[in-house]
């Protein structure tokens, strides 16, 4: 009989094989998140050369900084309508692909298609197709309905046309996951769901939608975090924060404060507010919905 193998030879041989995982994680990670922390509580100027200690001075002037609470709420608005947006937009779309025989691959092509534009490119597509005086999506809608949009001056609007740019991006990586779990339910669940006679939308909230729950509590996560840290070149390209601060996201604010105003305490500050928050909302989601996720055994 073939005498079994070890995984490891020894610890030393699994230690040397963890170490590159190892120097990634604190070169990329660690080590910036300490120097960011370290940081917020100095006040810098001449591009970060010159650094005086205040300790949690950056913190209170956040705190009482009238336009900074203002980012904050607008933030926090922003990723719950991106968020339950995506989610809600995405479940139907990959219902509908789920639900389509002939010609699937070609509607599934044609739905995640944004998501492999760069986030630039997208900002600037749909900046083109909604200017308010050039684009043509504008022209129709005003052509066509009595609505007038002027999103470069009208706050409400411009959050609105950011937060649809938003979903519109994220659609595509929420169709992929979305499908494939569709797509990894038992054919003779459906069939028998189809025999007792229950319709296509209660088929989808009561059959599906609980059985690919980890997949949905993992796209919140991740529209989560996408919401608040991957939508700079969307605000930076399309309203610049404004107007009148109604798009002036944290993450773009935090930009700002760094490499336009160059107050890198400041910014640091801001960007540990920034990762506990969302560190904060990421554990609410997980621990809200771990009651409801049903995972197959």
């Amino acid at each position: 009989m073939a005498e079994q193998t070890k995984p490891f030879d020894s610890k030393l041989q699994a230690a040397a094989l963890l170490l590159p995982t190892v120097v990634v994680l604190v070169a990329f990670l660690y080590y910036p998140s300490l120097e960011t922390f370290r940081l917020s509580l100095y006040e810098s100027a001449f591009l970060g050369q010159d650094l005086r200690w205040t300790g949690i001075n950056n913190f209170v002037e956040l705190a009482t900084s009238s336009t900074y609470r203002n980012s904050f709420v607008v933030s926090v608005l922003f990723a719950g309508v991106v968020v339950i947006g995506t989610l809600v937009l995405s479940l139907l779309i990959s219902y509908m692909l789920f639900d389509v025989d002939l010609g699937s691959s070609s509607y599934l092509v044609a739905a995640i298609w944004p998501y492999a534009l760069p986030p630039a490119v997208a900002a600037i597509l749909l900046n083109f197709l909604l200017h308010p005086n050039l684009g043509i999506f504008t022209h129709y809608l005003e052509l066509l309905t009595p609505w007038t949009l002027d999103w470069f001056n009208s706050g409400p609007q411009a959050f609105a046309v950011l937060a649809i740019v938003a979903i519109w991006k994220q659609l595509g990586y929420n169709i992929i996951f979305m499908v494939a779990a569709l797509n990894n339910i038992p054919e003779t669940l459906t069939e028998s769901a189809q025999l007792d006679g229950v319709g296509r939308l209660k088929m989808l909230y009561k059959v599906y939608v609980p059985l690919i729950s980890p997949t949905l509590i993992f796209l919140v996560v991740m529209n989560t975090i996408y919401s608040f840290f991957s939508t700079f070149p969307l605000v930076d390209l399309m309203t610049s924060g404004g107007p009148s601060g109604a798009t002036n996201l944290l993450i773009f604010k935090l930009y700002r404060d760094a490499f336009e105003f160059s107050n890198y305490g400041l910014a640091s500050a801001e960007s540990v507010i920034l990762f506990v928050l969302v560190a904060i909302l990421m554990y609410i989601q997980l621990r809200a919905t771990e009651g409801h996720a049903q995972y197959g055994g």
